[in-house]
């Protein structure tokens, strides 16, 4: 429950006693505590939580872990998913009503250009007739008391609306808001069609907690038990505007005709607590980028051995900018774990490579390497129009020029670039 997960971070906790409105100006308190939690404790008569999860260090206290053992833990969760545990009955389900408003509810409206309130920090949980469960991410525009249009990318929710279209069906839904860390990253987790992400995050709790997951059956659909909200809802065939909306790097993203989604009923527990996630913000950064950190991982030791660390950076928006770590066995090893960076994040755009001497946490560390081991002549490798972000507004058509920094020591002259220290 997001109070108890509150209470764990009350010393850094910023609590917002004064009414707030949901349009715009309560980004301008998240903005302006961007790595501190938020609790609002009166937005049109609602709680509010945003930030929670807006740094690493928070995140790896709640999971018990070191902040460096994040990209190991949602690696191993993703590749050894473990069952969860049905129950009979969740919080959420002592108030349930068919009777509400999405305009009323917290739903922010975050940046004055925005088309509506938007739901950010919602996970669709869909069940195909096989039985698969299925969790992700995605936006939702709020277009009148009862619905919304929901961005949908060409991915696993996508194909299951798609398959129901094609039947002239309507696609039975879940929207969950107000879930533990582990929830939302394995939410946030690319895996095959048929591994379920509720088992990712299943298998993070047994890690974490000693114990699986908890879900619930909402009209045969499986849900954790934890969540704050609950919606029963049908994406339906009918397309609609979706759009302009601030997406990860600050930017406005196009409007598109998307699917609508008509709610019909509301659960939520006592005295919930609503999340608000702010896109562009630390808390977006951490959910979409830390996912991403397995995957480069992955590919990088496929050829170079020894790999310490992955971490895409803020400064990138956790999404196009990374810094990997790792042990040279021969000179040529920091090109190619540049080149296996951008093949386990196709999005990715900019990578460093380091040696192990450095924290791939400290930026100063990372220029530092940059300006005493890096040679533009013969360390830089540019990959010219490449595939890359639909995100980067820097971007023409998909396409974008990748560029990698080998900033390691060359191995037969690496005492020369030994840092001083004391012994």
């Amino acid at each position: 429950m997001l109070r108890e997960i509150l209470e764990m971070f009350k010393d850094e906790l910023i609590v917002i006693e004064e009414p707030v409105s949901k349009k715009v100006e309560i980004t301008k308190y998240m903005l302006k505590y961007k790595d501190k939690p938020l609790l609002f404790k009166d937005v049109d008569g609602w709680e509010v939580a945003s930030n929670i999860w807006a740094t690493r260090e928070r995140i790896a206290k709640y999971l018990g872990i070191k902040k460096e053992d994040i990209v190991h833990f949602l690696a191993k969760a993703s590749d050894e998913p473990k069952p969860y545990n049905v129950v009979e009955k969740a919080e959420f389900m002592k108030n349930s009503t068919r009777d509400f408003s999405l305009r009323e509810l917290p739903i922010p409206h975050y940046f004055p250009k925005d088309a509506s309130q938007y739901f950010t920090s919602a996970i669709v949980v869909a069940k195909d007739k096989d039985g698969f469960v299925n969790l992700s991410f995605h936006r939702m525009m709020v277009r009148d008391e009862e619905s919304a249009t929901i961005r949908l990318v060409p991915r696993h929710l996508y194909a299951m609306w798609r398959e129901a279209k094609e039947h002239g069906e309507e696609l039975d839904v879940r929207v969950i808001v107000g879930n533990p860390i582990h929830v939302l990253l394995a939410g946030a987790t690319s895996v095959a069609y048929g591994v379920s992400e509720l088992e990712i995050a299943s298998a993070m709790s047994e890690m974490a907690f000693g114990k699986p997951l908890e879900v619930v059956s909402v009209g045969g659909i499986e849900v954790p038990a934890m969540s704050e909200f609950v919606f029963e809802a049908k994406i339906l065939p009918e397309l609609d505007k979706e759009g302009p909306f601030v997406d990860i790097t600050g930017t406005y993203d196009i409007v598109r005709e998307q699917p609508v989604v008509a709610f019909e009923r509301m659960y939520h527990v006592d005295e919930p607590i609503f999340h608000a996630l702010l896109s562009s913000g630390y808390e977006h950064y951490m959910l979409m980028g830390l996912p991403k950190e397995p995957q480069i991982y992955r590919s990088v030791k496929q050829v170079v051995p020894k790999v310490h660390g992955v971490r895409l950076t803020e400064g990138g928006a956790m999404w196009l900018h990374a810094v990997v770590s790792i042990t040279k066995q021969h000179d040529g090893d920091g090109k190619n774990a540049i080149l296996a960076a951008f093949t386990g994040h196709p999005s990715l755009k900019h990578v460093v490579v380091v040696d192990g001497d450095i924290n791939i946490y400290d930026d100063r560390e990372v220029e530092w390497a940059i300006a005493t081991r890096f040679q533009a002549d013969k360390d830089l490798v540019v990959i010219p129009r490449a595939r890359g972000s639909s995100l980067d507004p820097s971007g023409e058509k998909g396409f974008t020029a990748k560029w990698g920094i080998d900033a390691t020591k060359p191995l037969d002259r690496k005492e020369e670039f030994e840092r001083a220290k004391l012994e």
